[in-house]
């Protein structure tokens, strides 16, 4: 009999220790990015709760705006939805020295709008074909393009979406739509297999990640990303600050009670 090994047990301290470690590593990553003009697109995909955004707002804490952004579309106005399928994603791909990270992606055809019927048969047949196509594509031209699929068990999903349920701050998070999916396990299952089936190619393959623990993910998804991007540190010499130059004498500041300052209510 085969003795699988048990797994480690993660602390908090643990956990934030390792998350502060990597975080750096973006920090030289996202440099490496900026200096040789990458562009870097990351899908993050999966069901709802699986915690996707949680991992998203852990990479983008460190870095700049300006260099990592995250792109998270919403429902498709009536002129979007008469475009080409691809089109309002084409336009929020990244120029050189961008990293895009694509909160749900083009795959919602292949998930959300197959199973809840928000596309006919022969645009998602059409999708089938060509975004194997379309990531080709988008590869050929110099985009580094990267897919994670957050996989979370039923149980685990009941218990986040009744987090969600019970707690003001985080009841945004929890849409009809996501109720929906509860009555939808298998469905979105089936869906998931057979997108996986047409996209899950040797030139732009998905990456799964056992997201039942929500802090395991993070740290093993992020430490992933590190690893598909091979990057050098170009962190400068520490800058050494000049001494501050004295307030000429012949100038006087306006009175503070001139301003308007933001009540000190703690």
């Amino acid at each position: 009999m085969v003795k699988h090994k048990e797994k480690k047990e993660l602390s908090k301290k643990d956990y934030e220790k390792e998350l502060e470690k990597l975080q750096l590593e973006l920090v030289k990553l996202q440099a490496w990015i900026k200096e040789r003009q990458l562009k870097v697109v990351v899908l993050f995909e999966g069901r709802d709760a699986a915690g996707k955004g949680g991992v998203i707002k852990r990479i983008t804490e460190p870095l700049n705006p300006r260099i990592c952004k995250v792109v998270a579309l919403g429902t498709p106005t009536p002129k979007e939805k008469a475009q080409w399928y691809f089109q309002r994603y084409v336009s929020e791909l990244p120029t050189g020295g961008e990293m895009i990270l694509f909160d749900r992606s083009w795959y919602n055809r292949a998930g959300v709008e197959r199973v809840m019927g928000f596309c006919s048969e022969e645009e998602y047949q059409e999708f089938k074909l060509s975004c194997p196509e379309f990531e080709e594509l988008i590869i050929r031209s110099g985009i580094i393009l990267i897919k994670y699929w957050f996989s979370v068990s039923d149980i685990e999903q009941e218990k986040r979406f009744q987090s969600r349920l019970n707690n003001p701050a985080k009841s945004w998070k929890l849409s009809p739509m996501d109720v929906e999916s509860r009555n939808k396990w298998v469905e979105y299952s089936k869906a998931k297999d057979e997108m996986f089936e047409f996209s899950d190619t040797d030139l732009s393959p998905w990456y799964v990640v056992n997201a039942d623990d929500k802090d395991k993910a993070r740290l093993n998804c992020i430490s992933h990303l590190l690893s598909m991007i091979p990057y050098k540190d170009l962190t400068p010499e520490p800058i050494v600050l000049p001494k501050r130059v004295n307030q000429p004498k012949d100038y006087v500041r306006p009175p503070m009670n001139t301003q308007r300052f933001v009540p000190e209510v703690y």
